[in-house]
């Protein structure tokens, strides 16, 4: 009987071009969203904000070789991405309220995660002795933790800082956009917001993390054109990628509730 186990299956996608796995990447976060939408409705969206936030901020540790950029491209760029499609769904059809509120949960979720790791990263580690036969496979967690969840404070500062003030400008700027358009061309509103949204948080991140906290600032050329022009390039695909589902995530929302007086405000 053919069986696929877990290391088969990530040894499989380790010999696959990496874009390949990146766009299932995109649909599988896609279709997340819009299956946490149909059975959930907008609380579907929260948890998944509040999810892809962590997800996102733990991605960004693998850096990974695309052929088409010279330089390896950290992780975490889809899954972060996808929160600004949630909250234009949610600001869409549910109102600014409800949108702010799942950027705020997306915030504290991460921020009660950091939290807990650090708490968990407290208890001291079990010596071999102590562990004997029986837990030797525990011996390396605890390094393995540390190395994943153990926060780098000017990151995290810089982070949540560029999360907090480019996702609240996206629905600020979603709702403007609804009002000049007299809530039409939905597929504007959603790529003009975010694309430029997303150059907001990649500029605010760049310069609070490589240049205000970092103890030897990058040049001026290095940072424009590797960490801020880089990967908003494929945000803006992310973006342009998305629109269908937006469009499929209009049509499950007006099936659950009509869109909410709030959202046309």
């Amino acid at each position: 009987m053919l069986t696929l186990s877990p290391d088969a299956l990530i040894a499989a996608m380790n010999a696959a071009p990496p874009v390949l796995i990146w766009g299932l990447l995109l649909v599988l976060c896609f279709s997340a969203v819009l299956a946490l939408l149909r059975f959930f409705g907008p609380a579907g969206l929260y948890v998944y904000v509040a999810v892809a936030v962590i997800g996102a901020n733990i991605q960004v540790l693998k850096p990974v070789q695309f052929a088409v950029f010279p330089d390896p491209v950290a992780l975490g760029t889809v899954l972060f991405a996808s929160t600004f499609f949630c909250t234009d769904i949610l600001a869409e059809h549910y109102g600014r309220a409800a949108a702010r509120r799942a950027v705020l949960l997306g915030f504290a979720a991460y921020l009660l995660w950091t939290l807990l790791m650090l708490l968990t990263l407290g208890f001291r580690p079990l010596a071999a002795e102590e562990a004997g036969p029986g837990l030797a496979w525990a011996l390396p967690v605890h390094e393995a933790m540390s190395l994943l969840f153990t926060p780098a404070p000017a990151l995290f500062a810089a982070g949540m800082t560029a999360y907090l003030v480019s996702q609240f400008h996206d629905i600020w700027l979603f709702h403007l956009l609804h009002r000049a358009t007299a809530g039409r061309h939905l597929w504007f509103r959603n790529n003009a917001s975010t694309m430029l949204s997303a150059l907001i948080d990649n500029i605010v991140f760049s310069v609070l993390a490589w240049v205000v906290f970092a103890p030897q600032p990058l040049d001026v050329e290095t940072l424009v054109v590797t960490y801020i022009l880089g990967t908003w390039v494929i945000r803006v695909a992310v973006a342009a990628l998305d629109t269908p589902f937006l469009y499929l995530g209009r049509a499950i929302a007006r099936s659950l509730t009509p869109p909410a007086a709030a959202a046309r405000a």
